[in-house]
């Protein structure tokens, strides 16, 4: 059959890969969005991990600056964590709340977050190649008739290319600092960051945090 001559001649390669990019990017969609981003729960004592104890000691941060007891959910904040107002929980590490997934990115997801960028890119990428690939540019009203779809398709795809691609960039480029976008926004108002010694307490050099944040 056509179908057995197409797969001697390897053409169901390619749609076959594509399809299960598109799958595993829905399926790490639905893990990080539904997942526990790291909430800090009521019951639980404030307990610091090794490597963040670590970047602690090394770090120099000043004694007089306490863990403290969030006004919104009463329960003791761990160093980095923050409340979060649309999921009303604490959540460890905390990145931010991002409305794509409706979840906070945080100390549990924030890996899996950042894979699901990147495999969402190449999907995009592939995607946007397969669209341009089918433009073939004429100038009359024909064939835009024709190719409307395609056409805005194409572009809809390039402008969500760029988004992820800067998005991905930028949470590269922190976690290449050991930092989060909270505390890059809000540095002045973070007081573990504000009465520190150092720009960024919890900078080890890139290779240690890269390793510390995906290993």
């Amino acid at each position: 059959s056509d179908l057995q001559k197409q797969e001697e001649r390897g053409e169901l390669l390619q749609p076959l890969t594509f399809i299960l990019l598109v799958l595993c990017s829905v399926l790490l969609y639905f893990k990080v969005s539904l997942m526990d981003p790291g909430f800090v729960k009521a019951d639980e004592e404030v307990k610091v991990g090794k490597s963040e104890e670590q970047s602690m000691v090394t770090a120099q941060v000043p004694s007089n600056v306490k863990t403290r007891r969030c006004g919104y959910c009463m329960v003791k904040q761990p160093m980095r964590a923050k409340h979060c107002q649309l999921c009303q929980h604490c959540v460890r590490r905390y990145d931010h709340h991002c409305p794509w997934i409706e979840n906070c990115v945080g100390e549990n997801n924030h890996p899996l977050f950042i894979l699901y960028l990147s495999v969402q890119l190449v999907v995009l990428l592939w995607g946007g190649h397969v669209a341009w690939s089918g433009l073939y540019i004429e100038q009359s009203w024909d064939w835009l008739q024709h190719n409307i779809l395609l056409l805005m398709s194409f572009f809809l795809i390039v402008v969500f290319t760029i988004v992820v691609l800067l998005l991905l960039i930028s949470h590269l480029y922190l976690i290449s600092c050991n930092t989060t976008t909270w505390e890059f926004m809000s540095h002045h108002r973070i007081s573990y960051l504000r009465h520190s010694e150092l720009e960024n307490p919890f900078d080890q050099g890139v290779i240690l945090n890269l390793w510390t944040f995906f290993c």
